[in-house]
């Protein structure tokens, strides 16, 4: 394919993947199926790989995530993101109603869901996406762009080639995202988030968009802040005109002339929120006509033609039947509440997470207690107090030994948990083999959970380093297995034995150390004997290592059975040797931003050079950037290194700084 044909087939595929995005992630009405949508994407990053000149940067792939920031960039907004005023009553509401019709003439009020998410900015340029931030404190907020061309809903490009528009949004993570997530934290022993707006929002800031990319955000539009040529006269005319360009918008919102009706409106949205597939956490009722809202005007921080209803919290009565305790991967020992099953939020509760002994103390909760319980962000059950204890009640004690193996639990200092120090304890072993399996880790290819599962249950493996032993005759006397998916397991098994020392180490599950952490610790101690000797303060010496992280290394190489299993996994031919791919140190700490069609380097050779002697390579400018290396057909990126005084060169002048 030359480089024509693969201009015009990139445009199609763009268009077509475009439309797909469209249909099913904002009308919900997907017209291909999965298989055939994921060979038009493949198609689209094959083509791109080859000629990666053409990669723009609203391309459907970017959807994946890209280079991780070292901080995001203040974003002044030019409109002001202000807030709601909350009321609690229906008789500030009727309050609300009564103050508008005094002042206009036969108000029309919207009544529509008020989603629990974090608002943000969106501005577009000739109808592509250009830049979004956060609301911030209404007048500076946060460049995350990169993370929020992630979500799929989001239109990279409008179906109107409108010169400028900014609107704002409410990016929130669905129930069914949220419950994974919380799901695979609780699965890892990370601190899960505790509602899906804080899901949302710690989603949104992360500096590594891949991270954003996989936490499935969505979001709704819902005000145009700044309309450019087009002339809007109200707000159901506004939204109509955003489901026009291509906006995601919430399709609930009804018009309203009373208070009952509004009233009404209120209660109906409120009985039916447990059936939303997101947060809502009250209602918003605004005035419809925007020559109204600017007679009704505005106080400094809210405006006067809206306010927020906010629901009440639904919290209930039941009786605490049992505290279950549980074992997680690292060793934490949890308490669990097990209650007499109670309605809140639309679903059957009977279980709540006690977090540890210092939550139970200090709430005094006892077996056979009446306490109270709610869903924190209508998701997750809590237990907030207790009412009262039955005759003859006595404290609860979380046990002193571990009650899968009955290790000895121990006290981990600056730790509320109480943990299992046994790293063989089989209530750890199940999902010590997950996580070392994973994509992060070892990426042993068909090793999911259910297979583990089986293989463990039979005892074929009772440690990770036995995963190494397994054969194709030993797995095909389980049922799960033909000879055929035997071999492949065996095969991606033994593949993962040429994984870098970084993945194994991440692979061990050592508390607080992630992916990026171990491949720090791994630049500065190349061989897992040079880590394993290092003291604290040599560790701790790592940019980004604080005592916590550095105690959790320093104490998990030196644990008896985390010492046998590297052993083990040593004989078996992994190599904790670390062959980094720098080379020198020329570039490091720069920054550069490849942009145009070089004259001779693809962008991933200029890319690996960069890299290799020790820089980063960015995919926006901003005032961070060292270097731009411009070909030709430079486009924005060259225009804003040139505002921003970022010194531009070549590709001959960065080939001699090479």
């Amino acid at each position: 394919m030359n480089f024509e044909d693969a201009k015009k087939r990139i445009a199609e595929l763009t268009e077509e993947v475009t439309k797909h995005n469209y249909n099913y992630y904002v009308m919900d009405n997907p017209t291909i199926d999965d298989y055939d949508y994921d060979m038009l994407m493949q198609e689209l990053k094959k083509i791109e790989a080859e000629f990666p000149e053409l990669i723009s940067e609203n391309s459907p792939t970017k959807r994946v995530g890209g280079s991780a920031l070292n901080k995001f960039e203040k974003v002044k907004h030019t409109v002001q993101m202000g807030s709601l005023q909350d009321v609690f009553s229906f008789d500030q509401v009727k309050t609300f109603v009564e103050k508008c019709n005094q002042e206009l003439t036969s108000p029309v009020f919207i009544v529509e869901p008020k989603i629990d998410g974090l608002s943000v900015s969106l501005e577009y340029h000739d109808g592509e996406f250009f830049i979004g931030s956060t609301r911030g404190d209404g007048f500076v907020g946060e460049d995350v762009t990169a993370n929020l061309k992630t979500v799929k809903s989001i239109p990279l490009k409008l179906n109107e080639k409108a010169p400028f528009i900014e609107v704002r949004g409410e990016v929130y993570m669905p129930r069914k995202a949220f419950l994974k997530l919380v799901e695979k934290q609780e699965l890892n022993d990370e601190k899960p988030f505790k509602n899906p707006r804080n899901a949302a929002a710690g989603s949104l800031r992360q500096k590594d968009s891949k991270i954003a990319a996989k936490r499935n955000l969505d979001i709704f539009v819902f005000n145009v802040q700044q309309s450019g040529d087009a002339e809007l006269n109200s707000h159901r005319q506004s939204l109509d005109y955003l489901k026009g360009l291509g906006f995601k918008v919430i399709h609930s919102y009804v018009s309203c002339t009373t208070y009952e009706q509004i009233a009404d409106e209120i209660k109906k949205i409120g009985d039916s929120r447990s059936g939303y597939p997101f947060d809502i956490d009250g209602v918003v009722i605004k005035v419809d006509d925007f020559d109204q809202r600017r007679i009704m005007g505005e106080t400094s921080k809210f405006p006067k033609w809206a306010v927020a209803y906010k629901f009440p919290p639904e919290e209930k009565e039941t009786v605490l039947k049992d505290i279950e305790v549980n074992v997680g991967r690292t060793g934490a020992i949890t308490p669990v509440a097990i209650f007499d099953p109670v309605l809140l939020a639309g679903t059957s509760v009977s279980r709540a997470v006690l977090h540890n002994q210092q939550f139970i103390s200090e709430k005094d909760i006892r077996i056979g207690d009446t306490i109270v319980v709610r869903k924190a962000g209508d998701i997750i059950p809590e237990v907030l107090k207790s009412v009262s204890h039955p005759e003859n009640s006595v404290p609860f004690n979380l046990p002193e030994f571990c009650p899968v193996c009955g290790t000895k639990a121990v006290h981990i200092e600056d730790e509320s948990a109480l943990r299992c120090p046994n790293t063989d304890c089989p209530a750890q072993l199940l999902k010590n083999i997950i996580h070392f399996a994973s994509k992060g880790a070892m990426n042993i290819d068909g090793l999911g959970d259910a297979i583990v599962a089986v293989l463990v249950e039979n005892k074929f493996i009772e440690s990770v380093a036995d995963l190494y032993d397994l054969t194709v005759e030993k797995l095909m006397t389980l049922d799960r297995f033909k000879e055929k998916s035997a071999t492949n397991l065996v095969n991606a098994i033994e593949k993962s034995k040429e994984n870098s020392f970084d993945r194994i180490l991440f692979g061990l599950g050592i508390r607080n150390i992630g992916s990026r952490a171990a491949v720090l610790l791994c630049e500065k101690f190349d061989t897992i004997e040079k880590l394993m000797n290092a003291d604290i303060t040599e560790i701790s010496s790592i940019d980004g290592f604080g005592d916590v992280m550095s105690k959790n290394v320093y104490e998990a190489l030196r644990e008896p059975h985390m010492k046998e299993l590297i052993s083990k996994l040593q004989k078996k031919g992994l190599d904790f040797t670390y062959k980094s791919s720098v080379k020198g140190d020329k570039f490091n700490g720069k920054v550069f931003v490849l942009t145009g069609t070089l004259p001779t380097l693809k962008r991933d050779d200029a890319k690996q050079m960069i890299e290799s002697l020790g820089g980063n390579v960015s995919s926006s400018v901003s005032k961070k950037t060292d270097f731009v290396v411009a070909g030709e057909e430079a486009g924005s990126k060259l225009t804003k290194a040139q505002e921003l005084g970022v010194a531009v060169i070549t590709e001959e002048e960065f080939l001699k700084m090479v």
